[in-house]
């Protein structure tokens, strides 16, 4: 057990609530995978899903009655949650999604897609009960993954309100562009206030938390970190290749994102996008969802967890850019966008500088952003 875990251990008298909180998560997700089932579907997806759901219920329940270690019930519970989480997602992509009506707001709840993310939150508890956190760690670990989260969001919508006041400069100009001139303008407008938004966020972030501009993980690359820059690189489009095959060979439908969607009108447009990848978007996301949110959560998460959530973040955060596609494709979408993260977060992590995973990210984003162009160009 890590000094962490003992020092959010609960005790013996509140030592049954995160199995207690798991077991009614994991319920519900059981709940959740057997709508469908109860309607007739007969995907073996779905039925796989509601077993793995009833092996995680079973793990927690056996758990907090004493009748197993947690480090054998948390692995089971969370092993079990997290492939429900592919199923769920997998059955979602399928067009499974088992929705209920809900007369009271005129609508529909998909609720394989409420078992996919309560079984998301049932593998965390179980890694936590696994790891002995106890309530106390649980609630911490919780409160600064919801503010973290809404940092990724400032983040996100900050660009509506520092781009207008970017664009103020250009607009007497516009009128004398021609239309590919005005495509490219707007590009540019649109990556400056995207870091202008990024840098009022992060310099926020930092005066309320007391934390002075050293925080920021900026250092004169070495040798070795050139080879993490190329080796990260090599590995990211493997992990795109991956996922891509993986997501052929099921059958698996993502979406386009809306970048790819605007080049089709406009091809121009990305011949600024590939110099602006490795000079504004690379670096101002790696600032705020490595430097910032990841590097915070290493206050209360382990160097692996706080790896993770950040990734959970960062592929949260861009459900925006696929929400014209179907709940399903956007999901698949947000799997490949947390693979890609992932590496970036271990790179940060290894180095300890945020000039590594933004020059990855900013060249990745450079290299697909040409590809893309030579197919729609």
């Amino acid at each position: 057990m890590t000094e962490t875990a003992r020092t959010d251990d609960a005790g013996q008298l509140t030592s049954g609530v995160v199995p207690g909180l798991g077991t009614a998560l994991a319920g519900i997700t059981m709940v959740a995978m057997l709508v469908p089932v109860r309607r007739g579907v007969a995907d073996p997806v779905v039925w796989a899903g509601t077993g793995f759901a009833a092996a995680a219920v079973l793990a927690f329940l056996v758990r907090r009655h004493g009748g197993i270690e947690r480090t054998i019930a948390g692995p089971i519970a969370a092993g079990s949650s997290i492939a429900v989480v592919l199923l769920a997602g997998y059955a979602l992509n399928q067009g499974t999604a088992g929705s209920v009506s809900v007369p009271a707001v005129s609508s529909s709840i998909p609720v394989v897609f409420v078992a996919f993310v309560t079984a998301g939150l049932t593998a965390s508890v179980g890694i936590a009960d696994y790891l002995g956190i106890g309530v106390g760690g649980l609630k911490r670990r919780a409160q600064q993954v919801v503010v973290l989260t809404a940092v990724g969001f400032a983040g996100l919508f900050a660009p509506y309100l520092t781009t207008p006041v970017v664009a103020i400069p250009v607009l007497p100009f516009l009128d004398s562009f021609s239309e590919i001139q005005r495509t490219l303008a707007n590009q540019v407008v649109g990556q400056v206030g995207m870091a202008l938004g990024t840098v009022l966020v992060v310099g926020a972030f930092l005066k309320l938390t007391d934390r002075d501009p050293s925080f920021i993980d900026l250092r004169r690359p070495t040798l070795r970190d050139l080879a993490w820059i190329i080796g990260g690189i090599v590995v990211l489009f493997g992990v795109l290749y991956a996922i891509s095959l993986s997501m052929q060979v099921t059958g698996v439908e993502s979406a386009d994102h809306a970048t790819t969607q605007n080049a089709e009108k406009a091809p121009e447009m990305l011949l600024v996008l590939i110099p602006l990848a490795i000079l504004i978007i690379g670096p101002f996301e790696e600032l705020l969802y490595r430097n910032v949110i990841q590097k915070t959560l290493y206050e209360t998460f382990s160097r692996a967890g706080a790896v993770v959530v950040a990734s959970v973040i960062f592929a949260a955060v861009h459900v925006l850019a696929y929400s014209t596609a179907g709940l399903g494709a956007v999901i698949a979408s947000l799997g490949t966008i947390f693979g890609l993260s992932i590496v970036l977060g271990v790179i940060y992590e290894r180095t300890n500088n945020l000039v590594m995973p933004a020059l990855v990210h900013g060249i990745y984003n450079a290299v697909v952003f040409t590809n893309l162009y030579f197919l729609v160009g």
